[in-house]
């Protein structure tokens, strides 16, 4: 009887670090991707696909309770009884950088509900697979991908930096409350540029000014791969150049 591969959940996936993770754990497991558009998710998922991997791709919304529960409904029908290894939080909404005094109440909740309650719907869903896929060759592992602001806000940062201060601190309180089960949750100190397209006549005067996405899927990898003697709670990745 062949052997089903276990499953890798990836949220917020698009060009850059989304699609990287997603081919890297798409080497050893099948992947379901969330996004959410399919213009986002179906270059991905052909791409792992032509490569030899198994991709879904499901639009989600994930700040959006109904959104989440039918996605994780989509994903028990699609791989039914198969047990999941990894999942990844990488959605952001993105930087609102304005003075405070001149946000307005929808631009704190655009950001607020996807790292804020995105972070906690896609934490809820995913937990109790985790927990039951302890029998696996790595540990379970639940990733947050963060910001620099998720530690130290800037001035003009305050919707972007109070997401993120709260999917740290969602993220710690899991590794607490879960590492003693087996379960390994971190957090990830994204600390700089990240080469995406977007970004590509950026910080082009210095040779490597750039994070690659494959670099920090890597490090995605390795975090994934480390025996419970030795958890990670939270990495700090960042190109040489980066002050810090």
């Amino acid at each position: 009887m062949a052997i089903t591969k276990a499953l890798a959940i990836i949220a917020g996936v698009g060009p850059g670090t989304g699609a990287a993770v997603a081919k890297r754990f798409a080497q050893e497991y099948n992947v379901v991707l969330l996004a959410r558009s399919t213009s986002s998710l179906d270059p991905v998922v052909q791409e792992i696909q032509s490569l030899g991997g198994n991709a879904f791709g499901i639009p989600t919304d994930i700040s959006d309770a109904k959104s989440v529960d039918e996605a994780f409904k989509q994903i028990a029908a699609k791989y039914p009884g198969t047990a999941v290894s990894a999942a990844v939080f990488n959605a952001s909404a993105g930087l609102i950088k304005k003075p405070f005094l001149e946000l307005s109440a929808e631009e704190w909740n655009s950001t607020w509900t996807v790292n804020g309650t995105g972070a906690f719907l896609f934490s809820q869903a995913v937990l109790p697979l985790l927990v039951a896929s302890k029998h696996l060759a790595h540990p379970p592992t639940l990733i947050f991908t963060g910001a620099t602001a998720g530690i130290k806000a800037f001035p003009n940062s305050a919707t972007f930096a109070a997401g993120n201060f709260a999917k740290r601190a969602l993220s710690q309180s899991l590794a607490k409350e879960f590492g003693p089960q087996g379960i390994h949750v971190s957090y990830a100190v994204i600390d700089g540029v990240i080469d995406i397209p977007k970004t590509k006549a950026w910080l082009n005067d210095v040779p490597d000014a750039k994070i690659s996405p494959d670099a920090i899927a890597n490090a995605y990898w390795h975090i994934h791969t480390q025996p419970r003697t030795a958890f990670t709670w939270e990495i700090d990745i960042r190109p040489y150049v980066e002050k810090w």
